[in-house]
């Protein structure tokens, strides 16, 4: 079993679904509205948990109702919560609009991921014990180059999602061992729209590097080596929440257990789909069970593919 350390945002999910959503100064009616556990630490956390991995939550959530269920839900999914602290104060909320077409855009208010600026004590072990740390940007930035130099320390992968995008300091850069952006982070961060550009500019800073392209599958790019892409299995979206949260626990544990790089990417992206076709965030995602059997016998991929790559708890 794989063992992966997620340092990380954990966040209750306000979703909210819409025929169509609100144009600015726009109000429209919904059809329904839950709460979900979400944010894309505790999403990575419990895709790779249900996909087969060992694996540690670091982070924070608040001393209420949310925090306990936050706690709860990643418990119950098989993450381990002795590094997830609680703090005074609110937990992490993300308000999420999801259309019809299975489209969302969503608000992120930290509450106590805010506290969250450095490692505490225990933490660095718990990194040190993994194969690989995943990060996202949901936590101060403080605290996400902190958890990347105790994995660059100890030989740990690092694995980071830039989202929500931003610039990030050569310091976290020359830590990251694979960086994961979707299609619209990695332009943000480049100022090139071209994915093949985008990943381009991109390994001048990290070593490797996967682009996730919604519909049009992933882009992996490595120093030295030729660009590949994969296409997506081709399924209905419903909601795609937390897709790209999904790919990047299911991509951890396939490289985690040695899988060369064409095929960690095809099961991710197996594990992906899947989770599109599903309402909710963690609610949406498959075990190992059925991402094996979804990656043997599920739809063929293809360009057409409507896998999509919105972030829970972040920007799509």
């Amino acid at each position: 079993m794989t063992a992966i350390a997620v340092l990380g945002s954990t966040n209750m999910d306000l979703v909210a679904y819409v025929p169509k959503a609100p144009r600015l100064g726009e109000t429209v009616t919904g059809r329904a509205f839950r709460t979900v556990p979400g944010g894309k630490g505790a999403n990575q956390a419990v895709a790779a948990a249900r996909l087969g991995a060992e694996v540690v939550m670091i982070g924070a959530v608040g001393a209420d109702e949310f925090g306990v269920r936050l706690r709860a839900a990643l418990t119950s999914a098989g993450v381990e919560t002795a590094a997830l602290r609680t703090v005074e104060g609110a937990s992490g909320t993300a308000h999420i609009t999801v259309d019809d077409e299975g489209a969302n855009s969503i608000i992120v208010i930290p509450g106590a991921n805010a506290s969250v600026t450095g490692l505490e004590a225990g933490d660095d072990a718990h990194i040190g014990a993994a194969g690989s740390l995943l990060l996202q940007l949901e936590l101060p930035l403080s605290a996400v180059l902190a958890g990347a130099l105790a994995a660059r320390a100890r030989g740990v992968r690092t694995i980071l999602t830039p989202a929500p995008a931003r610039p990030l300091p050569a310091e976290l850069l020359a830590a990251t061992d694979l960086l994961l952006p979707n299609e619209h982070e990695a332009a943000a961060l480049t100022g090139r729209t071209d994915p093949r550009r985008a990943a381009e500019a991109l390994l001048q800073d990290v070593p490797e590097v996967v682009i996730t392209l919604g519909a049009a599958g992933v882009l992996h790019a490595v120093r030295g080596g030729e660009p590949l892409t994969v296409a997506a299995p081709v399924v209905q979206a419903v909601d795609t929440t937390a897709a790209g949260d999904t790919f990047a626990g299911a991509l951890a544990v396939a490289l985690g257990e040695g899988r060369p790089m064409p095929e960690a990417l095809r099961w991710a992206s197996a594990a992906a789909a899947l989770s599109v076709r599903r309402r909710g965030a963690q609610d949406s995602m498959p075990t190992r069970a059925e991402a094996d059997a979804f990656a043997l016998t599920g739809p063929a991929h293809g360009s057409a593919a409507a896998r999509g790559d919105g972030r829970s708890g972040g920007t799509p």
